[in-house]
């Protein structure tokens, strides 16, 4: 029980605690951090509050490594479990621009993928910057999804062979980039069957303040002061893992990739322009491999 509220004690003061004790920590993110202490208490409050009054969840911790946890939300549809038919495993990777977020924030999402599909429904926590930069979060999930493929079955009833994955904004980042682990696709039969980004960071080659503004984006973004934090996560590793799509998953080849893949893009955002072109390309190989008859 104590771990357990140092864990939330942890997790909602993050950003103070990092500003004030963590080494090395450029001023520029300092005070930025401590300016962002109260974004957090207010949008992890909206995030868990609901879940006081209905909580269609359970909290595990999975050992993903020796001496290492993640802490899920475990969503099960009515009659799954052991002496019924497995059910399909799905993998939800919460957004949090890769310097905070809760998986709490999706319980509403992932209790409707559970019960209109029938399928254990898995939303993970990720290390997340300043603290920690690429690649802990996704090296937290491709442990999280090994340790899903071995050991979902027996503890959920759920078929480690029909998994898919889905992720929010660097929660989409994360939920493509896992498909480059190698038994996350073909020809594996563990293979990430489909992935569902909504509106994910997927080409971070390029430093937020560089990406393309549509020309209906407002000029006056209140969160531009967080700006330079969006960046903790990918700028200490980019130029050593410029070509890396474990970083930027836009990069991955199509052989890779699973073949149902859905893009839920935002009208107004920065991350439109790298959508859409992985998109295209996507796309583009797919009709070329048809016509190849391949």
């Amino acid at each position: 029980m104590v771990s357990i509220i140092l864990h939330h004690l942890h997790a909602w003061f993050r950003p103070t605690l990092a500003a004030l004790f963590q080494r090395n920590l450029p001023w520029s993110y300092r005070w930025r951090l401590l300016v962002f202490q109260p974004v957090i208490l207010l949008t992890y409050s909206i995030a868990t509050i609901p879940c006081l009054l209905y909580r269609p969840f359970t909290v595990e911790y999975l050992p993903i490594a020796p001496g290492r946890y993640v802490r899920a939300l475990i969503f099960k549809a009515a009659g799954v479990g052991k002496g019924r038919a497995k059910r399909p495993l799905h993998v939800n990777f919460h957004a949090g621009a890769f310097i905070g977020g809760l998986p709490e924030g999706h319980a509403r999402f992932d209790d409707r993928v559970a019960k209109e599909t029938g399928a254990v429904v898995v939303d993970v926590d990720y290390r997340v910057a300043p603290e920690h930069v690429f690649p802990a979060a996704i090296d937290d999930a491709d442990a999280t999804i090994k340790w899903l493929q071995e050991h979902a079955e027996e503890r959920w009833g759920a078929d480690a062979t029909l998994m898919t994955t889905s992720g929010f904004s660097a929660g989409g980042n994360i939920a493509l980039a896992a498909t480059q682990q190698e038994t996350c696709h073909a020809p594996w039969p563990t293979a990430i069957k489909a992935v569902t980004n909504f509106y994910g960071a997927i080409d971070l080659r390029l430093s937020p303040w560089e990406k393309p503004h549509p020309p209906t984006m407002p000029k006056n973004d209140p969160a531009r002061v967080f700006v330079p934090l969006f960046d903790a996560y990918a700028g200490p590793a980019r130029a050593k893992h410029f070509e890396d799509p474990r970083l930027s998953p836009v990069l991955a080849k199509k052989e890779t990739l699973p073949d149902r893949i859905l893009l839920v893009v935002p009208g107004i955002d920065i991350l439109v322009a790298e959508q859409t072109e992985f998109a295209e390309r996507v796309n583009a190989e797919d009709e070329a491999s048809y016509s190849m008859g391949t």
